[in-house]
């Protein structure tokens, strides 16, 4: 969350469009990340392009309003760039030796490392790639994070981005004929899902020919072309995670999704690298990786705030809130979202814009949201800050919301469980816990960060796992960070990531 705009629906006077709970609560389950950024240009100078021994020329695709605009958003999605020199140089050189040995030697690309915690990363059609710090950090080598870089260049060079949206676009031409083909129901249906599974396919289909591409692209540059099937497992272990914490993601449940299935991913990368080579039959570079990322930030920056535990604090905006007992948090683009554990309850926090001559009674029954009892509106005060509470009820879900003014802002906790009486109690406790931050805590505020050790002997995952901090499932954790399994064992002198305060 930034200081201005990060999260927010910046409604005044509420949002235009109402809000069904339902809808609400699907929007609150989402999840997502963001950072500042950083760029690379990959295209040589002026001096190396006229130097008579010079390779040709990378040219740049050109640069369209609307390339700009989507970097924009990708920029406002994922907050921003992240710093890091050493980092920086790593990916530069690795870029460059995948261009070299690509189909498409002459096109350049701009790399932006996103200051996020989230493990992704994609591509404009214009060569500008992105990657996440999180996905950075889940790598344990060079030649995995290659065959990242490798596959998005893929999707460069393939033209995916551009069919895609060509598809996008048929399949909008779809829904409006289908919309006017008349009054049968079934076959408007059958038709709409029959595009969507041709887009999904088609996707699919790309995902799988980038692999190949990508590593192709790794093996030739020298890269260890079983990177890519590595680094799929760490994605899929990542995933499984993630999952254990957040049981409702609603992503979980896409099967349109218009990414392969990971284990359909790993065979088919392992199939494709052993027309290179046979295993540890390529480059690497294990120790190069690690001292690049000594240091760097883990997790979510603390200028974004940041979770420790069931407590969400945000030093630059200078509050901080508990949540309910069972709950864990995700700090998202858009809120901090709470899920307690079996899902049976959630919370959204986020801010939004309310003008001061408008009341906050007067906010919640505005309209930005469907089913507010107006009858169950009241005047609250929390810790010196002036709010107000009321219910929302659906047909499956009950809300209990509080709106809060800190400052030019008004912060909205919406809490969301199955019967009115269930978690009522606790929600107002969680709501009772938001306060300012004493200067000591703000001062105190800091990321955790990954720290590259040595093994020493009677060292074991187990051992070296109790020194992660404020991280959950300490020991899978570990596992996933330095891309083992269940019976891999430790050998003195080897180097792995902890998490550190």
């Amino acid at each position: 969350m930034a200081a201005e705009g990060r999260w927010g629906l910046q409604a005044s006077g509420g949002m235009r469009r109402a809000l069904s709970v339902a809808a609400l609560l699907a929007l609150g389950m989402s999840l997502a990340a963001c950072g500042d950024m950083t760029r690379f240009a990959m295209a040589p100078t002026p001096q190396q392009a006229s130097s008579p021994t010079a390779k040709p020329a990378r040219l740049m695709m050109p640069q369209t309003p609307a390339t700009e605009k989507e970097h924009d958003r990708i920029l406002a999605a994922y907050g921003g760039s992240y710093d890091d020199p050493a980092l920086e140089e790593l990916i530069t050189k690795t870029v460059n030796r995948l261009v070299a040995a690509s189909e498409r030697p002459d096109l350049a690309y701009k790399v932006t490392i996103l200051n996020s915690a989230a493990v992704n990363a994609f591509a404009l059609p214009t060569g500008q790639l992105y990657v996440t710090r999180g996905l950075v950090s889940l790598a344990t080598d060079t030649s995995e994070l290659a065959s990242v870089l490798s596959h998005e260049m893929a999707h460069v060079i393939a033209k995916h981005a551009t069919i895609r949206e060509e598809q996008v676009k048929q399949a909008a031409i779809v829904s409006r004929v289908v919309s006017d083909m008349g009054n049968d129901p079934d076959l408007t249906a059958l038709a709409l899902a029959k595009s969507k599974l041709t887009i999904a396919s088609f996707s699919r289909a790309q995902e799988f020919e980038a692999d190949g591409i990508g590593v192709g692209i790794s093996a030739r540059a020298g890269f260890d072309p079983y990177g890519a099937s590595r680094f799929l497992t760490a994605m899929e272990h990542n995933a499984a995670l993630k999952a254990s914490r957040t049981p409702t993601d609603p992503r979980a449940q896409d099967f349109l999704s218009s990414h392969p299935a990971t284990p359909d991913r790993i065979q088919n990368a392992q199939a494709n690298a052993r027309q290179f080579s046979a295993p540890e039959g390529g480059e690497r570079d294990h120790e190069a990786y690690l001292a690049a990322l000594d240091g760097m930030i883990y997790g979510e920056d603390p200028s974004e705030g940041f979770v420790r535990g069931r407590r969400f604090l945000h030093p630059k905006l200078g509050f901080t809130f508990t949540a309910p007992d069972g709950f864990t948090l995700d700090n998202t683009a858009q809120a901090v979202i709470g899920v307690r554990e079996g899902g049976t309850q959630a919370m959204r926090f986020d801010v939004v814009r309310v003008p001061a001559e408008q009341t906050l009674g007067d906010y919640l029954t505005s309209g930005w949201m469907d089913g507010v009892d107006k009858a169950s509106v009241e005047d609250v005060s929390i810790n010196g800050f002036g709010g107000s509470t009321a219910i929302a009820r659906g047909e499956e879900w009950q809300f209990r919301i509080y709106v809060l003014r800190f400052g030019s802002d008004v912060y909205r906790f919406i809490f969301a469980a199955k019967t009115r009486s269930e978690g009522d109690r606790s929600f107002r406790e969680s709501v009772n816990s938001f306060r300012r931050l004493t200067l000591a805590e703000i001062q105190s505020a800091r990321p955790l960060r990954l720290k590259v050790i040595t093994v020493q002997p009677g060292d074991t995952p187990e051992s070296l796992s109790h020194r992660m901090a404020s991280v959950d499932h300490q020991l899978e954790r570990f596992r996933v960070l330095n891309g083992l399994d269940a019976r891999s064992a430790l050998k003195p002198r080897d180097r792995v990531k902890i998490v550190v305060d």
